[in-house]
């Protein structure tokens, strides 16, 4: 009977307790799994100072790692037309909307000049934080004017990859970068000029599969991702067991896909070095 039942008067919620820490000072490391004090990682290159695990950097902090001094940015207009109207989970242009806000960049790469170890070099450094570093028609486009720069100005180039490979948004359109870049990269070549690619965790895709493996020394930082299809995809075609630490430069090294590994700490001495040694 209605009289027997009584009514449920809601629970009232307690007030959510303010945290007297700061957000984002501190940082979980990827590797050894600690909680690190997050000023102490930048201090340290955005190195993990117990394991020595690399974080990755967006593309304006590796051309500060780089460059001795200011640098400057050409081609920083380039912005995608969207060619095939794509839509997912969201349009492809609110991407491009939301990367641009997170990254000050239009696109998934930033090309500059400036001196390494005192010489005049292009870098152009991919910015994974745009999009996963994807590339696409601006991504090749950028990267081919970088390399037609350091022919024009008779330049070396440095180009840092991070990315997750072409860019699904634009089709065949981004597929047709690798040839592009690659047949620009060859005329780089016939003018003997240096080319040192930079491969950063993680490299896969239509990147690995073009111009991230053409340098003519090709270098990667500790523990890198490298590969064109990911891991879980190879596994799940084979069906096999990986071996440890597949795709990961170490492993690369060893299986003569690299010419070095270099500590994030000893790359721009090692640069420098190589280019006074390919400059001659």
């Amino acid at each position: 009977m209605a009289w027997f039942r009584r009514e449920q008067a809601p629970l009232s919620k307690q007030p959510a307790a303010e945290s007297r820490v700061p957000e984002g000072l501190w940082t979980k490391c990827e590797g050894c799994k600690e909680i690190l004090y997050r000023k102490d990682v930048v201090k340290n290159l955005s190195v993990c100072p117990k394991c020595s695990y690399h974080f990755r950097l967006s593309a304006r902090e590796r051309l500060e790692l780089l460059f001795d001094g200011p640098w400057e940015e050409f081609d920083q207009g380039l912005v995608s037309a969207d060619p095939l109207g794509f839509r997912d989970s969201k349009a492809y242009a609110e991407r491009l909307k939301a990367g641009k806000a997170k990254t000050d960049s239009y696109d998934a790469v930033v090309s500059a000049v400036g001196t390494l170890g005192g010489r005049r070099v292009v870098i152009a450094a991919m910015e994974y934080g745009f999009i996963g570093g994807s590339m696409g028609v601006v991504v090749g486009e950028k990267v081919t004017r970088a390399i037609e720069k350091a022919v024009e100005e008779k330049l070396p180039l440095i180009v840092v990859s991070c990315s997750g490979g072409a860019r699904m948004m634009e089709g065949a359109v981004s597929l047709m970068q690798l040839a592009k870049v690659s047949a620009a990269l060859a005329r780089l070549d016939e003018e003997k000029l240096p080319y040192i690619s930079v491969l950063t965790d993680p490299t896969t895709g239509g990147v690995t599969a073009s111009f991230a493996m053409l340098g003519d020394l090709n270098i990667a930082e500790p523990g890198a991702l490298i590969g064109f299809a990911g891991p879980r995809v190879i596994e799940q075609t084979i069906r096999q067991k990986l071996p440890e630490g597949f795709q990961r430069s170490e492993f690369m090294l060893e299986h003569g896909f690299l010419d070095a590994v270099v500590p994030r700490k000893e790359l721009k001495a090692y640069l420098a070095s190589a280019l006074d040694m390919l400059m001659g």
